[in-house]
């Protein structure tokens, strides 16, 4: 192993107690997305001692923070922490382990500013579960100048992998309304907002016939009327949809609104769509940084397997239509645990993914290292990611 690896080592080292007192005290005291005001604290308090300069809140969320290290001219590094909560279960995600991995790989990048010159930023991002603040902080600009931003996330199974491939998603809210009638005395002087959104489901079930594979939509009535002798006059449903890139979402976009004002004038109803959340865009990949993060998950002990085909969405699309970027997934555990259980959480709290975290910052920060070090290889990653941004950009 080479001298710097091992002076990378012994910084994570020197700070891995106090990232495992983190994630415990995180799994011990959950919190919900966008209520994580003892988590974001705590993390931001301890960036603030080792001497980052630390702005908290942080891009208009009340729990985000930004802990920058300005070390001379050079490049822009960004590690993402994660650490916003599950309802009942807690931190069923492991956000509390990889939330603590990105501030252990700050602590440790702290101790080799000697190493590097340039701006390095431990940036904390709630609500990754709901809304997520990745989203209005990639519109906001706050990664148009990085390199690279980076994290990882917790995963199972004992084969970490170099990235996580996502889809875009967008939420709709599509609400239907007509007139009240009595459904047996006098049905004829209703409006059934119920009969239109079953008619707009029907067509756009009528549609997927002609989908592209990459397409999934699921849907759900969330309103459908108060009692059965009574024609409703209200109905919503909540509808997502997905696809491989944000440019085929606006096409989906336009089908949307045919189906929904198709099924509204058939039923002499109106009807109004509202996005349920912000746009979560897909995965720009970057075979470059893809591929040294697998060199260096080897290289520090780590399996790895390949990346499987993107099935969720995640916050960390949005950023990589910014910049170049990545979020690996680092086995916890060779149990094969599905993310948002109690024994996915429990097993956060286990010596072996204590060890898998301090792997996983080493891997970081070798990775920023690289970036901030060699001008060639941090051209090669931005030629790949303007390319496959223009790629998604024309698809």
């Amino acid at each position: 192993m080479s001298e710097l690896k091992e002076k990378i080592k012994e910084a994570v080292n020197k700070h891995l107690d106090t990232a495992i007192a983190l994630s415990k005290d995180l799994a011990e005291h959950p919190e919900l997305p966008y209520q994580e005001f003892e988590s974001s604290r705590k993390m931001a308090e301890i960036l603030k001692e080792a001497g980052f300069e630390v702005t908290y809140p942080y891009a208009g969320y009340d729990t985000a923070y930004c802990a920058k290290l300005d070390n001379g001219d050079g490049p822009s590094v960004a590690l993402l922490a994660e650490y916003d909560a599950l309802p009942e279960i807690g931190h069923g995600c492991g956000h509390n382990l990889h939330g603590s991995l990105s501030v252990l790989s700050g602590l440790a990048l702290m101790d080799l500013k000697d190493k590097f010159k340039g701006t390095l930023y431990v940036i904390g991002t709630p609500a990754e579960e709901e809304n997520g603040a990745k989203i209005g902080m990639a519109e906001q600009g706050i990664f148009d100048d990085m390199s690279m931003a980076v994290m990882m996330h917790s995963s199972s199974g004992g084969y970490s992998l170099p990235d996580m491939d996502v889809l875009s998603l967008r939420c709709y809210e599509v609400e239907f309304f007509g007139e009240t009638a009595h459904a047996v005395a006098a049905p004829w002087n209703g409006k059934s907002a119920l009969s239109a959104a079953r008619k707009f489901l029907d067509l756009i079930d009528a549609r997927r016939e002609c989908f592209t594979p990459d397409i999934h939509v699921n849907s759900v009535i969330l309103d459908g009327g108060k009692a059965p002798n009574i024609i409703p006059d209200y109905s919503k449903i909540r509808m997502e949809f997905r696809t491989s890139s944000m440019s085929r979402l606006e096409k989906v976009d336009e089908m949307i609104k045919k189906c929904a004002n198709a099924a509204a004038m058939a039923l002499d109803c109106t009807v109004t769509l509202t996005f349920g959340l912000s746009d979560f865009a897909d995965m720009v990949r970057n075979y470059p940084l893809e591929n040294k993060i697998t060199e260096l998950m080897v290289g520090y002990g780590l399996k790895v397997g390949d990346v499987p085909p993107a099935s969720g969405s995640s916050d960390v699309g949005n950023i990589s239509y910014h910049c170049p970027a990545m979020q690996s997934m680092l086995s916890i555990t060779d149990e094969n645990f599905a993310l948002h259980t109690r024994d996915f959480r429990d097993a956060t709290l286990k010596p072996k993914a204590h060890d898998a975290m301090a792997k996983g910052a080493c891997c970081l920060a070798d990775l920023s290292l690289k970036i901030f070090n060699d001008d060639s290889f941090r051209s090669t990653v931005y030629e790949a990611w303007q390319k496959e941004l223009k790629n998604k950009q024309s698809d």
